[in-house]
């Protein structure tokens, strides 16, 4: 498939012009409260507007919880580093991870029909969420890392897979 790259305040109908058959929220660095104030209104309008499936990155993680209703929070101690033990909860499969972020996602603030899916074992925050009966999936961590840890590479996969 065809990668097109637009900015994270390109407007969500030229987006949907684009006829994409699928949105990658990559990371990036800072507050995603100040991200969110221009995305997030992007974010919300393509989730309404189109069933595509969406894949969000560390900061493309925290956007996606907050266009989605949840809040973020900045962490005591952030996450820096490639060795972050993750754990997916549906399996209880444990994952290292490499991760570089000062926010978190807040699993209390998570919205109806949206479920927490990975969390830290470091300090039990949350490292992952998924959209009931929806293509619509993100990670805190970085699943592209290399050199580094590949535990969780299959996520692209999973991404490819919603697209094809």
């Amino acid at each position: 498939f065809e990668i097109t790259v637009v900015p994270a305040d390109f407007p969500a109908d030229e987006i949907l012009k684009l006829n994409p058959k699928g949105i990658f929220l990559s990371n990036g660095p800072g507050d995603p409260a100040a991200t969110h104030n221009y995305s997030g209104p992007i974010i919300k309008n393509i989730i309404s507007q189109k069933n595509l499936p969406i894949f969000g990155i560390c900061l493309g993680h925290q956007l996606l919880g907050l266009a989605l209703g949840a809040q973020s929070k900045k962490m005591h101690h952030g996450h820096h580093g490639a060795n972050h033990p993750v754990k997916e909860l549906k399996s209880g499969k444990v994952m290292v991870t490499s991760m570089n972020h000062g926010f978190a996602i807040d699993s209390e603030s998570l919205p109806k029909g949206t479920i927490e899916t990975y969390k830290s074992l470091f300090d039990g925050s949350n490292c992952g969420i998924e959209v009931n009966d929806r293509p619509i999936f993100s990670v805190q961590f970085h699943p592209e890392a290399s050199p580094g840890p590949m535990d969780a590479d299959h996520l692209f996969q999973k991404f490819a897979s919603s697209i094809e």
